[in-house]
């Protein structure tokens, strides 16, 4: 019934629709036949759906970005997923496709950190990890983060917005990213992942118009589109607990030598502030371990979760299409984060000093989470990470 009512709203709303021009599939079925067989065996029921081969997945999701593929049929292929819960041979065909298609570079630096957040960003709370990046980098890290503006189910605050709202250029290429943190002023950058993957972003409007997420969201943030020359470090967030796992093999399959893998509020990089928390991580490859955490041991002592939102939040605007005022709020957390960076103490603070200072225990940078929180707590105290940003042109 699902894929059925998928069918009906593909074909029928047709308003500001990804599917409107004809495409090369409808001059030329035969171009989509790949996609045609992976949807019958994948759509055939709780009891006789079967999983797909890597090679299979990797063809399918290939047929689809380069645009030879039926739009209806790309969303009954990617809700059928969905329902039928993707293998493991799934999630690495589809991330081999997208690496495939993805522009890739090597910067000029021995290791590299790549921070994942939620492309479809924060609305519960604001989120200051935007400004991690920089943070890193003044602790001798080169570290990027990617997204994009917008994209569902949330429409909430993301890196994009956040960046933008202080002045920072969100459009620059891969390679000019990888520029940026061979420069020991900057040492850090955003990636949009319209730059990242093309082909990938063309697929927004469609994936949002599917409301449910699929097997993009999974793969989308392991691109890893800046490597070191000798690591790359990969840091994201998790909510369910089968996910570490996922992650971290999908991790070693796209070629991350580490990878920190946080369980955080709304699936980000951040843990709850009030309670404990933890994280996976594997270091050169390796099996991952699980660490405890303890947001007390290293002076945080908050009854929030996360910093939460204004009160005198705009409610949202005709564009937006979230539950939240995306802009304003971006613009919030851009606030409080320039304010943690000039020392200031507060839920912001406690936040970056706390994200860090994980990264930076995992890495080895430091014997104990409390070690690690010093270090940083003198790097935010003493402003500089808000020249970095200056250099970055930021206009603050």
């Amino acid at each position: 019934m699902i894929l059925y009512i998928s069918y009906v709203y593909l074909t029928h709303n047709t308003s500001n629709c990804y599917c409107q021009p004809m495409n090369k599939s409808q001059q030329n079925p035969k171009l989509d036949d790949i996609l045609y067989q992976c949807i019958q065996k994948v759509a055939t029921g709780p009891g006789y759906s079967k999983s797909l081969s890597q090679e299979d997945a990797r063809d399918a999701l290939a047929t689809i970005l380069e645009g030879n593929a039926d739009p209806v049929r790309t969303g009954v292929f990617l809700i059928a997923l969905r329902m039928k819960r993707e293998s493991m041979d799934e999630n690495k065909g589809f991330l081999e496709a997208l690496i495939n298609t993805t522009n890739r570079v090597t910067a000029d630096v021995d290791s590299v950190i790549d921070i994942s957040e939620p492309y479809n960003g924060y609305v519960r709370g604001l989120s200051v990890t935007a400004f991690l990046a920089p943070l890193l980098a003044e602790m001798g890290e080169a570290a990027y983060s990617h997204g994009v503006e917008s994209v569902g189910p949330k429409f909430g605050i993301t890196h994009h917005k956040v960046l933008k709202s202080i002045g920072i250029n969100v459009d620059i290429s891969v390679d000019e990213a990888a520029k940026q943190l061979e420069n020991p002023n900057i040492g850090w950058a955003y990636i949009d992942q319209k730059v990242i993957n093309p082909s990938l972003h063309s697929l927004v409007d469609l994936r949002e118009r599917l409301i449910k997420r699929s097997a993009l969201t999974t793969t989308e943030s392991l691109l890893k589109p800046i490597s070191g020359k000798k690591e790359t470090h990969m840091v994201c967030g998790y909510v369910h607990s089968e996910y570490p796992a996922i992650y971290a093999e999908l991790a070693r399959f796209s070629g991350f030598d580490n990878a920190t893998i946080i369980r955080g509020v709304e699936g980000g990089i951040t843990p709850s502030l009030q309670q404990q928390g933890k994280f996976f991580g594997y270091l050169d490859k390796s099996e991952e371990t699980l660490t405890e955490l303890d947001p007390k041991s290293i002076g945080i002592d908050v009854k929030k979760r996360a910093i939460p939102l204004p009160d005198d939040l705009p409610d949202p605007s005709d564009n937006d299409r979230g539950v939240i005022n995306a802009d304003a709020a971006s613009s919030a957390a851009a606030k409080e984060g320039l304010a943690a960076l000039k020392g200031q103490a507060g839920m912001a603070y406690d936040s970056l000093l706390y994200n860090a200072s994980i990264v930076l225990l995992h890495r080895k940078r430091f014997g104990s989470l409390a070690t690690a929180a010093d270090e940083v707590s003198k790097v935010l105290k003493s402003g500089a990470v808000i020249d970095r940003l200056k250099y970055s042109g930021a206009s603050i």
